[in-house]
């Protein structure tokens, strides 16, 4: 296509005229503006509730298994929801901490709700979750190492003057040449084909940072907004599928009627929105098994028939053989069972004395603490003394103690069989990418494909969250959160003292600011010691706001973990879906394989009703409907 054709064809099917004004018709903008849609066929069968008594097992408390429980509960099915944390929530699970003589809540690091998480913003409503317990964002602002800060989000809603007032309000960006560059005019407009089976078919054995080179002739756009919109998938660009970022954007802005808009909650998460949900789900009779953890799943012929949980007063089976010299004089050393859990070993006066590693508020492996003698838990800042008791951090229960015995130099530890098997007529597993590998592989199901599917899928890069209560304001900023772009490791920063209890109030009464700094996904070659990572981030943070260099840090509260889905460019391929090779097994979760444009929270409960509606098929109850933002880009 010639370049004056195409950028004729560009006026006409976008409104832009001379000038760079809109001259389209009210007509035109109307049937390009993007819609709600309902995701697959209108089904209007099947009962309201079930009339049999029919059983389920949710492997997961996150917002998928929440959601999967909420819809099937409220139908007449007996659920049990199976948690290996001491609370629900998942990622958005909270806990609460000493610091300066007050109690203070944290949680995993900042979340946006956007106005186009339809299926999460139901279940909110469905809990009773009040629209008073979230605060709209004033604007979408990113700070950049290297040009001016840009704020996006305040924009219309309406297509095309969405994307148009993008660029006519950047510094960086300039729309006359803009329009001028062909080359650059075809890559963006691509943002706009959004197509499941085509998109996939042509970008997702690409990274996004080489799509992004291929539309180098717009690298301000690229650096502008491409790449620090894509850092908030917690997948860096380098390893990112390019097919998994087309659809991101399309789900975010490019074909979301909502746009930008987003909310942030008030109150911590937790007490917000996690504590109304699990009473809603009490309600229902949903029966909770929190701090148990699902071991396996038993199957008979085609079907599951049950599974095998540790709750916190029986475990399952373990067992290790380690050579007594490579037990240190002091202190503790890791080791891993064959079954893959972590057990720290160490000398007592009588001899030997081991623990089960899985830190007892989320399973993450513990790690032996040279400062204590005890143990940490870097994921949540949890510590444990010498005798495995909790002692900081949202853990409430010691660790498991394990029985030593020493057999010809060789040290034997063992713990006895246990479990419980919860006989089931269905099972939705929507644990963690992590949770649900371990679980199928101890599983033992024969069935090679679905088993090969689920130990391909991976998590991304480590991030890292770094809260900080300083003794003086942030007299610089103009917004509660920002978008961080060019820096090593902080990729967003949060300042809670300017918009949630009870970090609002402390301030009022003591002065200073509550800041917290997140680092998206750390390249392995970015990977450091603690205190090395919170220098650097530090750092960051005064080269952003300079005024935190003479101020003084009262309390601070440092997090690293990895439990994020990966997008890498092939992996889609091999993603499992929903239905299983077992009539009443389901999965969900956002690592789940979905044709519909949906992302992170909302792929979470998107997919969670997805199976609740599965299992709703199969006993001829009414579906729920699942809105989504239109399946298509603009221009596919």
């Amino acid at each position: 296509m010639e370049r004056r054709e195409f950028i004729k064809r560009l006026f006409v099917r976008t409104g832009i005229g001379a000038g760079v004004a809109i001259a389209g018709t009210a007509g035109l903008i109307g049937y390009y503006q993007p819609r709600k849609e309902f995701y697959g066929r209108a089904t209007t069968g099947g009962t309201e509730r079930l009339d049999a008594l029919k059983k389920v097992v949710v492997i997961g408390g996150g917002l998928a298994g929440i959601s999967s429980s909420l819809e099937l509960a409220r139908r007449g099915f007996d659920v049990t929801l199976v948690e290996s944390s001491s609370a629900l929530g998942g990622k958005l699970t909270g806990w609460d901490i000493e610091a300066l003589g007050e109690r203070f809540p944290v949680e995993h690091g900042f979340h946006g709700f956007f106005d186009q998480y339809y299926n999460l913003n139901e279940i909110f409503t469905y809990a009773g979750i009040k629209k008073e317990v979230f605060t709209p964002a004033p604007g979408y602002p990113v700070i950049f190492k290297n040009s001016p800060k840009e704020v996006f989000g305040q924009t219309s809603k309406v297509f095309p003057v969405n994307v148009i007032s993008i660029i006519e309000q950047s510094r960086r960006l300039d729309m006359i040449s803009f329009l001028k560059n062909y080359k650059g005019l075809l890559s963006t407009v691509e943002l706009f084909r959004y197509e499941y089976k085509e998109t996939f078919r042509k970008y997702d054995a690409i990274d996004f940072m080489t799509y992004c080179r291929q539309g180098k002739d717009l690298p301000a756009f690229v650096d502008t907004v491409l790449h620090p919109f894509a850092d908030a998938t917690m997948n860096r660009m380098e390893v990112l599928s390019a097919a998994e970022a087309l659809r991101y954007f399309h789900f975010y802005f490019m074909g979301s009627p909502e746009g930008l808009a987003f909310r942030i909650t008030n109150r911590d998460c937790m007490s917000a929105l996690i504590n109304p949900l699990e009473a809603k789900l009490l309600e229902l009779g949903v029966k909770l098994l929190k701090g148990s953890t699902a071991r396996s799943i038993q199957v008979a012929g085609e079907k599951v028939s049950g599974v095998v949980i540790d709750t916190p007063v029986s475990r399952g089976a373990l067992s290790l053989n380690v050579d007594s010299v490579r037990v240190p004089q002091q202190g503790f050393a890791g080791f891993v069972t064959a079954e893959g859990v972590p057990v720290m070993i160490g000398r007592s006066e009588n001899g030997y004395m081991a623990y089960d590693g899985r830190c007892t508020h989320m399973g993450c492996p513990v790690s032996p603490d040279a400062l204590t003698g005890g143990f940490s838990c870097p994921c949540h800042s949890g510590r444990f003394d010498a005798s495995g008791n909790p002692v900081s951090g949202p853990p409430k229960a010691s660790l498991a103690k394990l029985a030593v015995a020493v057999e010809g130099g060789m040290l034997v530890i063992k713990q006895a069989e246990g479990g419980v098997r919860l006989a089931c007529d269905y099972c939705v597993v929507a644990s963690n990418v992590r949770g649900v590998r371990e679980l199928v592989k101890a599983s033992h199901l024969n069935r090679p494909d679905f088993e090969s599917k689920v130990a391909l899928l991976g998590e991304a890069d480590p991030y890292a969250v770094y809260r900080l209560w300083l003794d003086r304001p942030l007299a610089s900023k103009e917004f509660p959160f920002y978008t961080v772009s060019g820096y090593t490791y902080t990729d967003s920063i949060s300042i809670y003292s300017d918009f949630q209890e009870p970090f609002v109030s402390w301030v009022k009464h003591h002065g200073g600011c509550v800041v917290e700094l997140h680092a998206y996904a750390i390249a392995p070659e970015d990977i450091r010691p603690e205190a090395e990572i919170k220098v650097a981030m530090l750092q960051e943070l005064h080269t952003i706001f300079p005024e935190t260099v003479s101020a003084t840090v009262l309390h601070e509260l440092f997090m690293q973990q990895s439990n994020f889905t990966r997008w890498a460019p092939g992996d889609h391929a091999h993603r499992p879906g929903v239905e299983t090779p077992f009539s009443n097994l389901f999965l969900a979760g956002d690592w789940v394989k979905v044709d519909a444009p949906v992302f992170l929270m909302e792929a979470a409960v998107f997919t969670g009703r997805m199976a609740a509606n599965a299992i709703f098929l199969q006993e001829s109850v009414k579906p729920v409907p699942l809105p989504i933002v239109p399946m298509h880009g603009l221009f596919a």
